[in-house]
């Protein structure tokens, strides 16, 4: 059973938390993490992406010149590819990049997310994290005492106003919920903040 120390807002250690195998001492399924993240990466993306096709781009009703006699290509219309101004072939027309995983394969590469950042010592666990003004420097504390810095995910077990708010003007930090985080933001962060209360409320879900 994987244990991490349990630490104060001061960064001094006031504990240890023993974590559950079946979530944070699984074997990481490669497979299942490159699933989910490829499907969330595409989920990002809008699909809006659009280009005109022959028959959509404005004029070029009339046949440039006749067919024969000229000494010169035979041409049907000046919105054909070929001419400046044409119609682009096969260009890209909006479509949904949704991928469908497996909910089972989802919750495979959550924990598997989990794992791999309580073995890369990379999960910090506080017994509490609350802020008493919604000031960037009261958090930026917080995060002296740990020694964090880079990309660093605050992962609450419900959102605290206060916390989002000293944590958004940042660079490099996200505030999201047991509920919200994704697979392909754990793996994003350099290091995982979270609390006693976010650990059980994970326990409960993936237990």
């Amino acid at each position: 059973m994987p244990k991490v120390a349990l630490l104060n807002q001061g960064g001094e250690n006031v504990g240890e938390i023993n974590l559950i195998d079946t979530i944070f001492g699984i074997e990481p399924s490669q497979q299942a993490l490159y699933d989910v993240v490829k499907a969330q990466r595409a989920a990002m993306r809008q699909g809006t992406h659009k280009v005109k096709n022959r028959s959509e781009v404005r004029g070029g009703g009339r046949k440039p010149w006749r067919q024969k006699g000229t000494g010169r290509a035979r041409q049907g219309s000046i919105r054909s590819p070929q001419w400046v101004g044409g119609g682009v072939v096969f260009g890209p027309t909006p479509r949904d990049y949704t991928l469908k995983v497996n909910r089972k394969v989802r919750r495979l590469a959550l924990k598997s997310a989990l794992t791999l950042k309580v073995t890369d010592n990379s999960l910090f666990v506080l017994d509490n994290l609350n802020l008493e003004t919604p000031k960037t420097k009261g958090m930026v504390e917080v995060f002296n005492n740990l020694s964090l810095a880079g990309k660093v995910m605050v992962l609450l077990p419900e959102m605290n106003k206060t916390v989002a708010l000293a944590a958004r003007n940042i660079p490099g930090v996200t505030v999201t919920t047991v509920d919200q985080a994704s697979v392909y933001e754990l793996m994003n962060a350099h290091t995982i903040l979270t609390t006693e209360d976010a650990v059980k409320k994970y326990e409960e879900v993936l237990g």
